[in-house]
């Protein structure tokens, strides 16, 4: 039986991911009370945000400016949005 949370981005119960995401204390925080849809949501987002903006993971500052949109989207206001992206219709 999969294992259940009350997602603090959806504000609803869901299914929560099987492991950590990350190491340390946020990695925890995240595996408690984040569901897998926002997580894949997240991913997602990181993903087009990596590529819009051209950023370089090898660089400490782009994981490090990552790491402060995803505490944004996850468990506050929700991100700035990407420049030059426009939605699909």
């Amino acid at each position: 039986m999969a294992r259940m949370v009350h997602c603090l981005k959806l504000n609803k119960e869901a299914e929560g991911l099987d492991f950590a995401p990350l190491p340390g204390p946020l990695g925890q925080k995240v595996y408690e009370n984040i569901s897998k849809e926002a997580w894949n949501e997240w991913i997602r987002l990181q993903t087009m945000m990596v590529n819009e903006y051209q950023l370089n993971l090898a660089d400490p500052e782009a994981r490090k400016h990552l790491l402060g949109q995803m505490q944004k989207y996850l468990f506050g206001d929700g991100v700035e949005s990407v420049p030059n992206y426009t939605p699909p219709k």
